[in-house]
């Protein structure tokens, strides 16, 4: 219900801002640099080091296409798929996956390439959605999302100062 409520005002405010723009023959839209990209993925896995733990970052655009992608030195190579998938579903839903975690089971949720568990958020700063973070291997999906929020937290302030 909760994911529900945060998927339709997400995509009240998309709307207002769509339709507050439908007089203009161009539009801007608000990228990550690839060293702000390096820099969340490099906090990310510093943050789950320093739990001991060894995991894949993906850092996608606000597209859902690659900009950065790390695998710490033993994480295992599926952590880079299961990565991709959760920084991919977080964008395009705009919602952290572990609050999509009841669709999974539901048709939407069986579209290939969306993961439904914890360990992916989408990056937002300024009312902007500018990309998603998804990682993978830790023990638990929460880890994942943890150390997700931490490799945000690292640019955020930034981020929100420039837009």
């Amino acid at each position: 219900m909760k994911s529900t409520l945060l998927l339709l005002i997400s995509m009240l405010v998309l709307s207002q801002n769509i339709a507050a723009d439908e007089d203009q023959m161009a539009i801007s839209v608000k990228r990550l640099s690839l060293e702000t990209t390096t820099r969340i993925a490099t906090a990310t896995i510093k943050a789950c080091r320093e739990k001991g733990i060894q995991i894949s970052v993906t850092v996608v655009d606000r597209n859902g296409l690659i900009q950065s992608v790390m695998r710490d030195t033993v994480a295992p190579a599926i952590s880079l798929k299961i990565s991709r998938q959760k920084a991919y579903t977080a964008v395009n839903f705009g919602a952290p996956t572990s609050q999509l975690e009841d669709r999974a089971a539901t048709p939407i949720g069986r579209i290939d390439g969306l993961v439904m568990s914890a360990g992916g958020l989408p990056i937002q700063a300024a009312g902007h959605i500018l990309g998603g973070v998804g990682v993978s291997g830790a023990p638990s999906g929460v880890t994942d999302e943890e150390c997700a929020q931490a490799g945000i937290d690292a640019v955020l302030d930034d981020l929100e100062m420039e837009l």
